[in-house]
């Protein structure tokens, strides 16, 4: 998308729903990706841990 194609239609959303709704909406979703990130990060650390407990315990 161009950059005056994208500011028409950033005007266009923020006239037709309010600035406060852009930007909720948009925080909403930078939110929503950090959050998968960690949930992935946390399901690593998780799988990690339950390998070292089974390792020191000679299951596999």
């Amino acid at each position: 998308m161009q950059d005056s194609s994208w500011i028409t239609l950033m005007s266009s959303v923020v006239s037709n729903l309010g600035f406060p709704i852009v930007v909720a909406g948009f925080l909403l979703l930078r939110v929503e990706k950090k959050l998968e990130a960690l949930n992935h990060a946390v399901l690593e650390l998780q799988k990690e841990l339950r390998d070292d407990r089974n390792a020191s315990h000679g299951k596999k």
